[in-house]
Formats: C-alpha cells, sequence, structure tokens
C-alpha cells in the first residue's frame, strides 16, 4: 500500500545549522544543488505520494515562494507561523487537511544513499505496512551507516516490531527521518506542541510500532559540517 498524501516537516527553526540559517530556513539549505526541502518531496513522489502538506515557521514567507514555484507538485501549506507546535502537534495542525488514509510524515534534513535504483528504502517501507497489525511504520538504519547522528541509538528490532532504547546504554537501530502512520493516532491529543515519540512510546508496548530496516548509507543533515560531508558525498 502507497500513502497518496505526505506530511512533511519544515517548521524547525534550524538553530544548529547556523549561520545558514540566518536568512533561510533549514529546509531551503542547499546540498548537492538542491535545497534539503526538493530532495524529500522528490524521494516521496518517486515513491508514489500526490499530495504534500508541508508544515511552516520560520521565515514562512520564504518557504511558501519556493513550494509555490513548483507547480509539478500538489502542496498545501500548513502555518504554524504563531507557535511551534513540535512533530505531534504539527501533525494534529495539519490533521483537517491529511484525510483518514495512512500518511508518509517525513523530516527534512534526512539524505541517503542507495546501492540499489533509487527508492528502494521507501518500497521497502510501503512493501511492509500493514494497517492491521501496526499503527506507524519507521524507517530505521544501522547505526554503523549513519552520519550527523550522534548518540546511542533509538532502538531495537524484534520481527519488525520496535522498542525503545529506553535505559539500555545503546541500541543499534535509528530512526531515519521518514514514516507511515495512522494519521488518527493524534486525534486523542490535546492541541499544541507535543512530540511523536510521546505516541510511539505508547505504541512499542502494544506492537503497533513496526521498523523497516535500511541498509545504505544514512546522512542525518543538521549542522552545517554534516551538510559539507553530504555536499561532497552527492558529488560522487
Amino acid at each position: 500500500m502507497i500513502p497518496k498524501t505526505a506530511f512533511v516537516l519544515a517548521a524547525g527553526l534550524g538553530t544548529r545549522m547556523r549561520p545558514l540559517t540566518d536568512d533561510r530556513p533549514k529546509a531551503l539549505v542547499e546540498v548537492g544543488g538542491r535545497t534539503l526541502i526538493d530532495h524529500m518531496l522528490d524521494r516521496l513522489s518517486a515513491a508514489g505520494a500526490k499530495r504534500f502538506v508541508v508544515n511552516v515557521h520560520y521565515f514562512a514567507d520564504r518557504l511558501e515562494a519556493h513550494l509555490k514555484a513548483r507547480s509539478d507538485l500538489d502542496i498545501i501549506i500548513s502555518d504554524e507561523r504563531d507557535a511551534l507546535l513540535e512533530t505531534g502537534g504539527g501533525l494534529k495542525k495539519a490533521r483537517p487537511l491529511l484525510g483518514d488514509a495512512p500518511i508518509w510524515v517525513a523530516n527534512i534534513d534526512s539524505v541517503w544513499w542507495e546501492s540499489a535504483p533509487d527508492g528502494t528504502a521507501l518500497k521497502a517501507l510501503c512493501d511492509q505496512w500493514s494497517p492491521a497489525e501496526m499503527d506507524a511504520a519507521l524507517l530505521v538504519t544501522s547505526m554503523k551507516t549513519s552520519h550527523g547522528f550522534d548518540g546511542p541509538g533509538d532502538f531495537f528490532l524484534t520481527d519488525g516490531r520496535l522498542a525503545f532504547r529506553n535505559d539500555a546504554p545503546s541500541a543499534p537501530w535509528n530512526y531515519m527521518g521518514v514514516h507511515i502512520t495512522k494519521p488518527q493516532i493524534v486525534d486523542p491529543e490535546a492541541d499544541g506542541a507535543f512530540s511523536l515519540s510521546r505516541l510511539w512510546r505508547r505504541l512499542a508496548p502494544e506492537g503497533r510500532l513496526h521498523g523497516t530496516v535500511f541498509d545504505g548509507q544514512w546522512m542525518h543533515v543538521g549542522d552545517p559540517a554534516a551538510r559539507d560531508y553530504a555536499e561532497g558525498r552527492l558529488r560522487y
């Protein structure tokens, strides 16, 4: 099952990316001659997404103008100019725009390289998605093949189901910024800022949080050094 709607998280302040974000949102920082948001929109479009809901906050006017120029895609703005809502709160605010079918949710600071043809990672996530068994399915990758991502890892993975690291000193898998979810998971939540991770922590013990492994090279483009590394990789 291929989701037809995508929610793209582009409202963040990009503080760690300064000075590159002194005059633009992180979504408009360029890597390999294309903005981060265009990298993600193009991947999702290639995977089968037809509608794109993008939240905006920091330098919202500039990002809106850039997205308006993408006449090849159906893009709708979820306006968060009044307040940052984090990932879950942003999804909650955008909920009326998203419909009830499963959706893609994607960060804009995720860049990756695949040995197989482009789109394999997202296709694998679609192939695993089963709404009868799960409420969210995350694309995860090994800490050994991740770049620009510090920390001890996010998850353990057993028979397709994810469990949080919690008090363990380390875990082998980390979330790489793209997942499929039922948008209804935010319906019981109050309006305001909250993280999707809070909902995932509720779903994981119920066996409703699943993961699909990506076995290529993943780059979290979160600061100028990471951006330079990704720029170098995309040249080859």
